[in-house]
């Protein structure tokens, strides 16, 4: 990671549209740029997508970044964060444009008791993973209410729909994802036994 003078050399050369410090800045924010990407779709093509569109619209706009406070580096990683996520919306938005959403199954799965310390087991990686099988439109409401707080009505004027849709998606991808987690724990109790 970039120091904050490193990092404000880095951003005076972008806006130079220095190729060096481009490489150096998409080189030291990749990984956690990647981590934002992945929670939006399934595909690591879709993500390498997302990442490549959003540094693309960081390197235009780089000479408008202000940092919001005196951490430069926590400043950028939060104007970079943004991006990323608007540039996931984007890609969302153009990718889903006509595409229906599978309705899913609505009944709601109860855990026993004695079952849920199996979740314990279950890594960051691999929940990330379980939402990454979320259907897009469940996906992205998901992570656009939990992961970056917006309001239902947020997400429904990025994503253009309305807010019962979004309501809608939310009670539906927990859903499928308390479905995912159930399976989960079921083959994790088979190994267990």
């Amino acid at each position: 990671m970039l120091t904050a003078d490193e990092l404000n050399l880095q951003i005076r050369g972008c806006a130079l549209n220095q190729r060096e410090s481009q490489k150096k800045l998409y080189n030291s924010f990749y990984g956690y740029a990647m981590s934002i990407c992945d929670r939006y779709t399934s595909r690591d093509e879709d993500a390498s997508e997302i990442l490549n569109d959003g540094f693309l619209k960081i390197f235009k706009e780089i000479h408008q970044f202000k940092p919001a406070y005196t951490d430069v580096v926590s400043s950028f990683k939060g104007w970079l964060r943004k991006i990323m996520v608007y540039t996931a919306i984007d890609h969302f938005r153009k990718n889903n444009k006509h595409q229906n959403v599978i309705e899913l199954e609505t009944a709601v799965v109860h855990l026993p008791v004695q079952e849920e310390s199996a979740f314990e087991k279950i890594s960051y990686d691999e929940i990330i993973r379980f939402i990454q099988d979320l259907s897009p439109g469940y996906r992205t409401v998901l992570n656009l209410f939990i992961v970056e707080g917006f309001s239902h009505e947020e997400i429904a004027g990025q994503l253009g729909i309305s807010i019962g849709t979004s309501k809608s998606n939310l009670a539906k991808a927990r859903k499928q994802l308390q479905k995912i987690l159930f399976n989960q724990n079921k083959i994790l109790i088979a190994q267990n036994a």
